[in-house]
């Protein structure tokens, strides 16, 4: 008898964010947790910073407009606080779902804001809390960035090793390869919408970016979760102003995906302006099968040639610690005092 590998069904979101009002995007995806659970899934992707939705006004202007249109501080008072009351109610509806969450969040920390992954078992237990590890291009004017310990995989025993990735993270040789070597087996990547400067930057698009995620789970011999937004008709009448900014955004660009580790779709796209969940059934002993080919971390690597220095360490931006007191001002009475190496007694 062989082990017993996991296989279950997966949801993958793709949905318009209920832009810039937090409640409602916290009602909303509660409502996609449901129905993922509802349709037996027991792990469901959602795409980029889907609460509050992708700041989509820092591509169409200048920093000034999007302050004097408001979107700076609405975009920040919408973003989610892990210690705040809708977070609580996440974690709520994902334990009453009895399914594994990765939701994509603005994360407001203090006074900074960062895109997040956050992973949530199916107890409603916190498994990762994660940041994309530097902002793609436009976005570094709205968010912090992450660091070292965001590259990690996490062992779950009713789902397998689950890792997430945000965006253009997957263009990232190095850390994609820092994923790879964890022996990930479900990955999540998410993606915001695949309609921005669309046709004349293809970078951007969907055929491209949905190719990183399909070459993601043939590298990485492992499951790929690719949720990506929709950009409704109600937020390009709130962004494009001037009829110029109607040809830098559109409408739709949904263009969520499940990728198999050999390659393969193993799920129907939907048309790229319609909500829905994709759902299909992953089987993870198929891993195995793939990684006999190619085992990029492992037997198909040559760490004799090529190796990957990753420093997983927490980046603390405050250090606390104490200084040295004088030890003869401290010694207590009847003590003798000892003394530092530039100092005699």
């Amino acid at each position: 008898m062989g082990l017993a590998h996991p296989k279950y069904k997966v949801a993958v979101v793709q949905a318009a964010p209920a832009w810039l009002d937090l409640d409602a995007s916290i009602k909303k995806t509660i409502a996609l947790i449901e129905e993922a659970a509802d349709k037996g899934a027991k792990l469901i992707a959602f795409p980029e910073v889907f609460i509050p939705g992708y700041p989509w006004h820092i591509w169409m202007d200048s920093p000034a407009w999007c302050i004097g249109r408001g979107f700076v501080h609405l975009y920040f008072d919408n973003s989610l606080a892990y210690d705040s009351p809708q977070a609580e109610a996440l974690r709520a509806a994902v334990r009453k779902a009895q399914l594994t969450a990765v939701l994509g969040l603005s994360e407001r920390d203090g006074g900074s804001l960062y895109i997040a992954q956050w992973l949530i078992g199916a107890d409603g237990e916190t498994i990762a809390k994660r940041r994309k590890l530097r902002p793609t291009h436009a976005e570094r004017t709205v968010y912090g960035e992450g660091d070292g310990s965001d590259l990690a995989v996490h062992e779950r025993p009713d789902i397998g090793r689950i890792g997430a990735l945000c965006c253009w993270e997957h263009l990232q040789p190095l850390s994609k390869y820092a994923m790879y070597a964890q022996n990930e087996q479900v990955h999540v990547a998410a993606w915001p919408s695949f309609s921005l400067y669309d046709p004349f930057a293809p970078a951007l698009g969907a055929e491209v970016n949905n190719a990183a995620s399909r070459v993601y789970a043939v590298e990485g011999s492992c499951f790929v979760l690719a949720p990506c937004a929709t950009v409704s008709q109600a937020m390009i009448d709130e962004l494009c102003d001037r009829p110029d900014k109607h040809a830098l955004l559109h409408a739709g660009g949904g263009h969520a995906a499940i990728f198999g580790p050999d390659g393969s779709a193993l799920a129907a796209q939907l048309p790229p302006d319609q909500e829905g969940l994709l759902i299909a059934e992953i089987d993870l002993g198929m891993i195995g099968i793939a990684k006999n080919a190619a085992d990029p971390a492992g037997h198909y690597s040559r760490p004799d040639v090529t190796r990957l220095l990753l420093n997983k360490k927490p980046l603390n931006r405050v250090e606390h610690f104490s200084l040295p007191v004088d030890s003869a001002a401290a010694a207590l009475p009847g003590e003798a005092a000892v003394a530092r190496p530039d100092q005699s007694i």
